[in-house]
């Protein structure tokens, strides 16, 4: 009897916590669109966060080099102890005159020094750290590109392979089912053995591809975590069934992107910067040549008073105010090989400068190319979806009624899988080359 009486309890405690049971496993993964994808590697990707820092660092000599324009000031101060003060009025090896001084001194007092004048060369100095600091935004926006393509080729593979999933998944049910019929067509007389053994080896077949497409998924979602700046196992999956609007990819002409790539191209743009850099390096190298003026002042109190005549043992005080003048006569022939080696360089920086814009254009031209050769392979995957889909049904109608064999339908059925497989392929390569093409111009 006590345990009838059990019954009604764990059924209460059963409708209890089943809510609770059932939700644990239909919890899902939010899935994430490229954009979203492309926001989180904005803010969390580890190379970004590292070209960030460059660029505060780059930021930061900006504003060092600013302060090498402020003067000079600083404050001075000593305690020393004093020998014996000897005056040698006649010679070195006459008895000398011992004068009477303190046994110990101290001084204190300040120093400033103004550059007014030093051939330009600490306010060049500034844009040159300002154009390390551009040329810093356009490796930011660069790697930016980079790590949005990378993110979008991996998308485009989990985009790819969880189709091939759906594809396969969907062929191995069909098969099984097929299988089946074959299998009871077989003891009925009708097929052969053969027929049976064929079916089964394409089952295996399939079921191993379905293995290895499994595995891709799950590197294509690691690449992905890790381009977003998160763990490796972290659970991810992407909106791969939202359709492709490849119509937009279709405009826009050659030369349009060309145009675009040399007015948004950061890697253009790093090359106009480095001859602009090296322009201003041959400038301030050549400003050595040129004299150094500055304003200086300096006031000290010493103790005791040993510098003029009549010595004292007192406190006192001195100071300078004045202009000096500095050349460097040595620079007339120091800097010769100098100023040469810097001409070089920035006949070198407009070198690369053309070498980066043919690279470009060549850039543009291919990936234009293969944008317009995915989108024909699209359209002829398309065509060949809607034959092989009509070969498949002729096929296996035409093989139950015994009128063709096995083998056909076999090879029907895997050219209709490989239609379907080429589609998703050439999709996701339209996508990507377009992609591709928008990260070279700059415009991504």
């Amino acid at each position: 009897m006590k345990q009838y009486k059990t019954v009604p309890v764990l059924g209460i405690l059963l409708l209890l916590f089943a809510p609770i049971i059932y939700a644990q496993p239909t919890q899902k993964v939010q899935p994430l669109s490229l954009e979203e994808i492309w926001k989180v590697a904005e803010t969390n990707n580890r190379e970004l966060k590292l070209s960030d820092l460059n660029h505060q660092q780059s930021k930061i000599e900006i504003l060092e080099a600013k302060d090498r324009l402020l003067p000079e000031l600083s404050l001075v101060g000593d305690v020393k102890l004093n020998s014996k003060f000897l005056i040698y009025d006649n010679g070195l090896f006459s008895s000398p005159q011992n004068v009477p001084v303190k046994g110990y001194g101290y001084g204190v007092g300040y120093n400033l020094n103004v550059n007014l004048y030093n051939g330009g060369k600490d306010k060049r100095n500034m844009d040159m750290k300002k154009e390390e600091e551009m040329r810093k935004q356009y490796e930011v926006d660069l790697q930016k590109h980079s790590i949005k393509y990378n993110a979008a080729l991996a998308y485009f593979d989990l985009y790819k392979f969880s189709y091939f999933y759906d594809f396969l998944h969907a062929e191995i049910e069909a098969e099984k089912k097929q299988l089946r019929l074959i299998e009871s067509l077989h003891r009925n007389g009708t097929v052969l053995k053969s027929d049976v053994l064929r079916t089964s080896v394409k089952l295996s077949q399939l079921e191993l591809s379905l293995s290895d497409v499994t595995k891709k998924i799950e590197i294509a979602k690691q690449r992905l975590n890790i381009l977003m700046g998160r763990e490796n196992d972290t659970e991810l999956a992407i909106k791969y069934q939202d359709i492709i609007e490849l119509n937009a990819i279709k405009d826009g002409d050659y030369n349009d992107y060309i145009d675009i790539a040399f007015n948004k191209s950061p890697a253009y743009k790093m090359a106009g910067s480095d001859i602009k850099w090296n322009e201003l390096n041959v400038k301030q190298v050549k400003a050595t040549l040129l004299p150094k003026v500055s304003l200086y002042s300096n006031y000290n109190y010493n103790f005791p008073q040993i510098s003029f005549y009549p010595y004292s043992n007192d406190l006192w005080g001195f100071g300078q105010t004045g202009i000096k003048l500095q050349y460097a006569i040595d620079n007339l022939y120091k800097s010769k090989h100098t100023i040469a080696r810097a001409l070089v360089v920035a006949s070198q920086s407009k070198e690369k400068a053309e070498m980066k814009k043919d690279e470009i254009s060549f850039q543009v031209k291919e990936v234009y190319l293969q944008q317009q050769q995915a989108l024909e392979s699209v359209e002829t995957a398309v065509k060949n979806i809607i034959k092989t889909s009509e070969t498949v049904r002729v096929i296996r109608s035409s093989y139950l009624n015994q009128e063709s064999l096995l083998t056909d339908l076999l090879e029907a059925e895997n050219a209709l899988l490989e239609a379907k497989f080429n589609l998703t392929t050439a999709q996701a390569n339209a996508k990507v080359t377009h992609i591709k093409l928008l990260a070279i111009v700059g415009i991504l």
